[in-house]
């Protein structure tokens, strides 16, 4: 798959991950959180088709590094793992926020989204749970969700 649905790319986040980033909102979402904080995304449709080297093109910026999220950017890991391959040849530092948990996606042994994996340096994990919903967090929404080193987490 050469083209994902996107629903848009915000420049100069700070609260998206470490540092400045740049944001890729991909559409689609399975998990369907209670009060999440963008119910737009869970409808693929929603998002605007866009080749990988269009997202590419647009995400790259010298200044800032990449955060992948959504909707959930495993929903679409064929293309999202083509455009963080891309972006991490180009030395960017990449987040990525998803609904399922490591343990899940590492279970579910979809080559694609364990192809992503190989792309990202910090994963945050886990459905937003609004009971455990804490406003003192930093880069995640709940108690629950967890901030993943995947460059601890991979065996070297």
């Amino acid at each position: 798959m050469d083209t994902a649905r996107v629903l848009s790319i915000y420049h100069d986040s700070v609260v998206d991950g470490e540092g400045l980033r740049t944001v890729i909102f991909f559409a689609g979402c399975p998990h369907h959180c209670k009060g999440c904080h963008n119910p737009k995304s869970w409808n693929i449709r929603n998002g605007k088709e866009m080749h990988v080297q269009q997202i590419i093109d647009e995400a790259l910026n010298p200044l800032t590094d990449i955060t992948l999220s959504g909707g959930d950017p495993f929903y679409q890991a064929e293309a999202v793992a083509k455009v963080a391959k891309r972006l991490k040849e180009h030395g960017k530092n990449i987040w990525a926020y998803t609904g399922w948990t490591i343990e899940q996606l590492m279970e579910n042994n979809d080559a694609h989204q364990l192809e992503l994996l190989q792309y990202v340096d910090v994963l945050v994990d886990g459905p937003f749970i609004l009971s455990q919903r804490d406003l003192t967090l930093t880069f995640r929404g709940s108690r629950n969700q967890r901030i993943i080193d995947m460059n601890d987490y991979r065996i070297h």
